[in-house]
């Protein structure tokens, strides 16, 4: 599992905080986005990586 201080975890942490800092300062919309979408893409691979340590099925890739 992944724990709350390894760096994967922090990278997400970070990025979303970056997200909301940048939508509260009223960035521009492709920014905002692009720092949600990288956000929401690092806790996929959290979430995905956690769901296969507990033995759950593979994420399909494409």
């Amino acid at each position: 599992m992944i724990e709350a201080g390894e760096p994967l975890m922090k990278q997400a942490i970070e990025a979303m905080r970056q997200y909301h800092a940048a939508e509260a300062a009223g960035a521009s919309g492709e920014e905002v986005e692009r720092l949600r979408l990288l956000a929401e893409s690092l806790f996929q691979a959290i979430s995905d990586y956690q769901l296969r340590d507990l033995g759950g099925p593979p994420a399909t890739r494409h």
